[in-house]
């Protein structure tokens, strides 16, 4: 058996206001950079360790594997960055305050499209999107004008299977940073959950999730370390 171990970025600051932040590029709160470091310390103490750190292009998740890693001593790991782990594109919800979202539409309808599989938020403009298009992070893709979460299940999926269950099955130990929607879209692929099942998961902030996964790259369980 080899450990995965996936973590959600600490808290942000659009976290903390209650905002979506999708892909826009928030940094971490001082409790943010807390969690993150007390998620490192909790794998030491449990004798846990990698090689390899994957992470996404946005800074709450680049920063809270650098706090986590050098709370572990490993700040030197090799680490492999791709918008394929980004948060889920909010679409036209981007920055809007949940609570005040709900109001304006409705819980059922926001609901919708925060837990729906299959539901998109509606769609960013096209001089909202043009504004990650000009991003060099963003530069030589198609951007989408919002996602669902079975959007970003496909859109994870490529990045998974080519490098993350490869690595891991040859024996790497590795971290993954990345975000709710993204970390959720990975546990569905390597545990086989129902769409159902996995809109329903829920990815505490800061909290590290330790995925057994057998030499094909198979979920075997999968549990939380808590502090």
């Amino acid at each position: 058996m080899t450990n995965l171990v996936l973590l959600r970025h600490g808290e942000s600051e659009w976290n903390r206001e209650g905002r979506f932040a999708g892909w826009v590029d928030v940094a971490l709160t001082a409790t943010g950079i807390e969690q993150a470091r007390r998620a490192g310390i909790t794998l030491r103490d449990r004798l846990f360790d990698f090689d390899l750190c994957y992470t996404s292009v946005l800074r709450r998740a680049t920063h809270t594997a650098w706090h986590c890693l050098d709370a572990m001593d490993r700040t030197w790991l090799p680490t492999i960055r791709s918008w394929r782990l980004n948060e889920r594109h909010y679409g036209a919800l981007h920055g809007l305050n949940k609570a005040a979202t709900a109001n304006a539409y409705g819980e059922e309808q926001v609901r919708l499209w925060r837990r729906s599989y299959d539901t998109r938020p509606p769609a960013l403009s096209a001089a909202g999107t043009r504004s990650f298009t000009a991003d060099r992070r963003y530069a030589d893709m198609h951007v989408p004008a919002s996602e669902s979460v079975e959007d970003t299940v496909a859109r994870v999926l490529p990045f998974l299977e080519q490098f993350i269950r490869p690595s891991v099955s040859s024996g790497t130990r590795a971290l993954v940073v990345a975000h709710g929607t993204s970390l959720r879209a990975m546990i569905k692929i390597l545990c086989g959950l129902t769409p159902s099942e996995i809109v329903r998961t829920e990815i505490s902030n800061g909290v590290p999730l330790v995925v057994e996964l057998d030499k094909w790259g198979k979920a075997r369980r999968s549990y939380s370390l808590d502090g």
